[in-house]
């Protein structure tokens, strides 16, 4: 019986301390994109997105602030091809609305045309 309560206790811990990794991933992306440090970004978002088991309805956050992340590198194609996968993969959440609006601010600025095959354009620095 004490054996069957520690591996209940220590299988329980171990899902806890995955919920928590994954949200300090989370936050140190936030952080990160806070800073101007998109690739510090990314890569806490992929160390979070390996946890997502966890939490599996956190993918739309995720890759939410990684197209943000891709706008802010000039990446605009993959930005708006990010913003698409959320709208198709989660047409009704929170994030799909945000990636709406993304999508709408690249297409006023020029940089996403709805209908055309993407093409990636080099960015000058």
């Amino acid at each position: 019986m004490r054996i069957l309560i520690i591996l209940v206790f220590a299988l329980t811990s171990a899902g806890c301390s995955s919920r928590h990794a994954l949200d300090r991933y989370l936050d140190e992306a936030y952080g990160r994109y806070q800073a101007g440090d998109c690739g510090g970004a990314q890569l806490a978002l992929s160390q979070a997105e390996r946890l997502k088991r966890v939490r599996p309805g956190v993918q739309p956050e995720i890759s939410l602030l990684r197209g943000q992340c891709l706008e802010r590198q000039g990446l605009f194609v993959d930005a708006a091809e990010t913003y698409r996968f959320i709208q198709l993969s989660t047409p009704t959440s929170e994030y799909a609305y945000r990636a709406a609006a993304r999508l709408e601010t690249l297409r006023q600025l020029g940089h996403y045309h709805p209908g055309e095959q993407a093409v990636p354009h080099p960015v000058a620095r």
